[in-house]
This record gives structure tokens, C-alpha cells and sequence, in this order.
């Protein structure tokens, strides 16, 4: 399964996210799931990186990718950010939605 956890400030600023784990919804090279769930979560980085020129910390290796220090120098870079996000959540609630047995989303408050 793979286990995502998306972390919020108070506010409800998205501060940091991790991914975790395998689909196994179907072989290597054919996992949907998978597939889906890393082309939207590598995407965000991406898309943070050169629409906003932010750089985000990453970890990646075989099953794992954690993403930090997603502050931008201003308010308005930020509210980009924060935007693309986001919007990355309402991908990955839908491939939730249809594919539960494998994917399980979590967002969780810190005190920071």
C-alpha cells in the first residue's frame, strides 16, 4: 500500500509531505496506482520548481520520496506554492477514491 502524509502548520500551511510503500495493484511496469501516484506527487515538485522558482528539499529512492522547506522568500511565491499543493491533494484524493485498497492519504497538524 502506499501510504501518503501530508503535514500542516495551525494555519493550515502545508509545510511538508511523504510517500511511502508500493501499490501492488498490478506488476512492476504496469501499477497504475503507482504510476498515478508518482506522476503526481514528482509532478508538484516539478511544477513548484519552474513556476515558481522555489526548490523544495527532496529525498527520493525506491518507494520513498519526502518533500520539505517549502517556504518561498514572499507572500505571494508562497500562495503559488501553497496553490500547487493543493491542488496535488485533490489529484490524489481522487486516485484514492477509486483505488482505496492501495493508496491511503493522511494530513496531519503540527505545532510549528
Amino acid at each position: 500500500m502506499i501510504r501518503i502524509a501530508i503535514y500542516r502548520n495551525t494555519s493550515g500551511r502545508i509545510e511538508w509531505y511523504e510517500v511511502d510503500g508500493h501499490a501492488e495493484f498490478d506488476e512492476a511496469g504496469k501499477d497504475i496506482v503507482c504510476a498515478g501516484v508518482s506522476a503526481v506527487t514528482v509532478g508538484t515538485v516539478n511544477a513548484i520548481e519552474a513556476l515558481t522558482g522555489v526548490k523544495p528539499g527532496v529525498r527520493m529512492k525506491h518507494g520513498m520520496l519526502k518533500v520539505n522547506a517549502l517556504a518561498a522568500a514572499d507572500a505571494e511565491t508562497d500562495a503559488k506554492v501553497q496553490l500547487l499543493l493543493e491542488g496535488m491533494i485533490v489529484m490524489l484524493t481522487s486516485i484514492e477514491q477509486s483505488y482505496g485498497a492501495y493508496i491511503a492519504m493522511q494530513q496531519i497538524t503540527v505545532n510549528k
